[in-house]
Order: C-alpha cells, then structure tokens, then sequence
C-alpha cells in the first residue's frame, strides 16, 4: 500500500513546472547528503580510489553535488514516465544523431555508462527506434513491473532480465534492434576480468565485445548530461568504435573502461559514485565498503 501510494504521489509531481521540479530534486538532494549516511559514505570511498589527490574539501563539494544531480535526476523520471513525448523532446538536445540514424535500424550496442541523465537519454532513443535490453529485478514486484511499463511506453523496446541470458538479446540484435547496454557496474567477474578505472582493479565485463563478435554489431556509445538549471538535457552519440572488437577481450574492456573514465572527468559529479563500483575485489585484497 505504502508504495502505491508513493507511486501516486510520484505521479503527481508530472504536473508541476519544470523549474519546479529542478528545484525540488536539488533540495531533497540537498537534504539526502545528510540523511543518506551508508551512500555518502559510499560515494566519498569512490571518489578518494579514483581521485587521491583530491583534497577533502573538494572532495565533500563533489559528493554535495553528486547527491542533488543524482536526485534530480530520479525526480525528473515522474516526465519521463507520464509526460507527453513532445514535453519529454523539449528538454533534451542531440548531438551526434548521424552516428545513431547510421545504425538504428541495424545490428549495434549503444555503450551507456551510468550517468545520471541516462534515463532521459533512453526515452529519447526509445522514441526514435525499437530496442532491446536487459534489466535487473526489484525486490517488489509491483516496482519491476512498472519499471519495464515505464521503460516499455514508447515503440516496441524488448527487455529482458538477466537470468534470461544472452539468448533473446541475440535474437533481438540479429533483427537489427539496438541493445542498450549500461556496461559499468560491479557484477563480479565471472563474465569479466579485473581492469583498472582510475588506476582501481574494477570488476568489468567483458562481454561487449563478445557480443558484438556474435552479432556482428557496431559499438556506438551514448551520454546523456544534465545540464545546469531549466537547461535540461544533451545526449551525445559517438562515432562507432574502430577495429571493434580486436580480437583482445581485455583489451576491449580497457578500452571501454578508458572512454568511460574521459567522460566522467568532463562532468565528474554526474556519475553514479553512490554505487559500490569496487565491491569485488582481487583474492586477499581488503575490502573497500
């Protein structure tokens, strides 16, 4: 009952102006930076592995930030799942869109780290073709299943859980759906290997290239920024990777890792530092949480 209810006054906020709902998503980020102990803690844990020469001062400013991109961006999905597709357009610019219109409609992966905008970005693509992609399920399943409604609301996007393996997505890619993939997070490295991330041993996947070897898909990436203010969003296609994949799966995944890292030094406080990037760690190397 408690999460309908929050649901329903989730949907509610849609209605309200968007320099509102700015306001209200860095506010209550504001005040998440002081109540959220376990993530902040989470957050100023990654940033000292990833930046050491940051002094704390810095560090504490970047964590504030963090916590209101990060909570304006979980706000501003109340548009994203009920506001019409012309006031979600409204609020985010493209650049790049000849690297996406060159494969939409063909075998590709769109490689989107997690950035706080990343969602925006999604429902942009998912106007502009049918996709398929993987997803992981809620601990309450009344949450999962609107999830996928809400990810589902345009076009004909095919999503799969992760127990559901690589098959359907094969299948998918082969039928020249895009498979958005957020690649960057901590799934251990039974389907990996450790790589650096800012000079860190990070559990990466390397399945990418593996599956852009089966599918014969191209590797385009995609970044979606939040920008200051009313200013909404930029979501950036890139060229397709050259000479992808190499034939060198680690090599791959360091390259992977490395196009991440650049992005994350344009706008560092938009990653997402509140997830546990370095949970696993190398054998008899100390944990970091």
């Amino acid at each position: 009952m408690m999460t309908r209810l929050g649901v329903f006054l989730f949907w509610l906020l849609h209605f309200l102006p968007y320099p509102i709902l700015v306001a209200l998503g860095n506010g209550l980020g504001a005040l998440l930076f002081h109540l959220a102990n376990e993530r902040r803690r989470v957050a100023t844990i990654n940033l000292r592995l990833c930046f050491p020469d940051m002094d704390d001062a810095t560090r504490e400013k970047m964590v504030r930030a963090h916590f209101k991109a990060f909570t304006r961006g979980v706000i501003e999905r109340c548009i994203l799942w009920w506001s019409s597709a012309e006031r979600i357009n409204s609020l985010i610019r493209v650049e790049g869109i000849e690297h996406f219109d060159a494969i939409k409609d063909k075998p590709s992966i769109l490689l989107t780290p997690h950035f706080v905008g990343m969602d925006a970005g999604g429902q942009w693509i998912a106007q502009h073709t049918n996709t398929v992609c993987m997803y992981a399920n809620q601990k309450n399943l009344y949450l999962t299943d609107l999830l996928l409604k809400k990810r589902a609301r345009f076009g004909n996007q095919l999503l799969y859980s992760r127990q559901q393996g690589l098959r359907p997505i094969l299948k998918g890619l082969r039928a020249g759906m895009p498979f958005i993939y957020p690649p960057d997070q901590d799934q251990g490295i039974k389907d990996g290997a450790f790589i650096p991330f800012f000079g860190v041993p990070a559990a990466t996947m390397a399945s990418v290239p593996r599956i852009a070897k089966m599918a014969n898909a191209k590797v385009v990436p995609s970044i979606t920024r939040m920008l200051p203010g009313t200013q909404g969003y930029v979501l950036t296609f890139y060229p397709a990777w050259d000479n992808y994949p190499s034939g060198d799966d680690i090599a791959d995944a360091r390259r992977m890792n490395e196009f991440i890292e650049q992005r994350v030094l344009e706008m560092p406080e938009q990653y997402f530092w509140v997830h546990k990037r370095f949970k696993t760690r190398p054998e008899g190397e100390a944990r970091f949480y």
